[in-house]
């Protein structure tokens, strides 16, 4: 049951927002979590069909995330952080398996590719150097030139899962390639055993545990401001007053919105509006027939006949490359279910002027398509699988309120605009997916801390 006031009220229910919310809860404050959809786990979320159980977006994440979820959420939650077995890349340039760290990453350029050694640890020593703080303008298209100029097939080895993790390109800041990639080449690619449901189950349980109140189909319509305070936020058409607010979602809808551009300076608002949306995904989801089986044919492949690396033919409607997710029993212990998820980069304007007879075809088509596509690693993949489904930009801006359908959040200018927030209204906080950097899980969970405790600050001094 709602209370009349919480110390603060944590908009969304994405990684961002409940680590947060984890993070005050365990400080001694009250909070209140409102989700405005039925589920919790914004883009890192799954979905129950039949008798399949079906995670949304990518399951592969950085070691890192072992330490956070110890330090933020418990021994229980770093113990199912499991490396995946294979990481494949099969494109016109090249078909290779990885263990995705830099050991086999330094073996696969200096032996594959035939890149000499010293210009693979320069490489290496230029991502380690990098920081968020350093003023640089290099993008990452002249970060690869200085090392590997004119190989196409170097960089589509090392940018092409990072733009499938982030739909970062090569003409963004080259610290938004470089901090992500680094995370991941510490130790690889691991994943959630159990399952995205597990750990949303186990998430809700130890909020609860910790005393914050978790409400889900509760929409929050406005954050009440005065004085440049927040002082309320209208959920349902019911006000509750809270010293702080958190949003976990779209940026501009947060301050557009939620807050108000007119409780804002104008050229802050300026800045607000020169922030680009990052672009949106598609996914399809193939449940397998009880009883069968799928042949280990890797848990990440990435899989194109794009003749070279290219963002905007990763956008394409007409699909030339697709991240395969494949779950096995072991994922999920004690079932003996196998699933695969295709994940594809896309555009929300591609699918939103279409009328409803276009866009439930070209739903279907993209099942289709991808079912063909997945006969080369499993050519009786018709014939086993039972259950299909598809989303688009249109699902995930419906689901999670993000503008655009933004499943990366906001370009890298972004991320100024959400830590200055509170400099503009006393207590009114962001977290979520903002300049690349801090998209993922790792970096949304990261982020999330990094909120809290600006939050948790905040209200300490008003409570002196």
């Amino acid at each position: 049951m709602l209370k009349n006031r919480y110390d603060i009220i944590v908009i969304g229910g994405g990684l961002g927002g409940l680590t947060a919310a984890n993070r005050l809860a365990r400080a001694g404050r009250s909070v209140l979590l409102a989700e405005q959809h039925s589920q919790l786990g914004g883009l890192a979320t799954f979905f129950q069909r039949k008798d399949h159980v079906f995670d949304v977006a990518l399951h592969g994440f950085p070691v890192g995330m072992k330490k956070s979820f110890r330090k933020y959420w418990g021994a229980d939650f770093a113990d199912r952080v499991t490396q995946v077995k294979s990481v494949r890349f099969h494109n016109p340039q090249y078909r290779l398996e990885s263990t995705f760290d830099t050991r086999d990453f330094t073996a696969r350029l200096t032996g594959h590719f035939k890149i000499p050694a010293q210009t693979v640890q320069a490489f290496f020593d230029a991502i380690a150097n990098m920081n968020f703080y350093d003023q640089n303008d290099e993008t990452t298209r002249d970060f690869f030139n200085r090392f590997f100029p004119g190989r196409t097939d170097v960089w589509r080895f090392l940018m092409e899962p990072i733009t499938y993790a982030n739909g970062s390109t090569l003409d963004e800041p080259a610290i938004t390639y470089g901090i992500v990639f680094g995370n991941f080449m510490s130790e690889g690619v691991y994943t959630f055993t159990g399952g995205t449901d597990l750990m949303i189950a186990m998430m809700t349980e130890e909020l609860r545990r910790n005393g914050v109140d978790v409400e889900t189909n509760l929409q929050a319509e406005r954050i009440i401001i005065e004085k440049q305070k927040v002082k309320a936020v209208v959920l349902n058409g019911r006000e509750v007053a809270c010293d702080a607010a958190i949003g976990n979602g779209s940026l501009p809808r947060l301050i557009r919105e939620l807050a108000g551009a007119e409780h804002f300076d104008p050229a802050f608002i300026d800045d607000v509006n020169a922030v680009r949306l990052s672009t949106s995904s598609c996914q399809v989801y193939v449940g397998i027939k009880d009883g069968e089986k799928l042949p280990f044919i890797g848990d990440l492949i990435f899989a194109s006949t794009w003749p070279e690396f290219d963002p905007e033919a990763l956008l394409s409607p007409d699909i030339t490359s697709r991240t395969y997710s494949v779950y096995y029993p072991e994922i999920r212990p004690g079932t003996r279910k196998y699933s695969i998820v295709a994940s594809m980069n896309a555009r929300h304007r591609d699918w939103v002027s279409l009328d409803r007879q276009q866009y439930r075809a070209a739903k279907q088509a993209m099942i289709e398509n991808t079912l063909d596509a997945l006969t080369e690693y499993i050519p009786n993949i018709r014939a086993i699988a039972d259950y299909t489904e598809a989303a688009t930009p249109k699902t995930f801006a419906r689901y999670t309120g993000h503008l655009g359908g933004a499943t990366f959040g906001t370009k890298f200018e972004g991320l100024r605009c959400s830590m200055d927030l509170g400099k503009h209204i006393s207590g009114l906080f962001h977290t979520g997916s903002v300049g690349i950097i801090m998209s993922g899980w790792l970096g949304a969970a990261n982020y999330g801390v990094i909120t809290a405790n600006e939050a948790d600050k905040y209200i300490a001094a008003l409570q002196r």
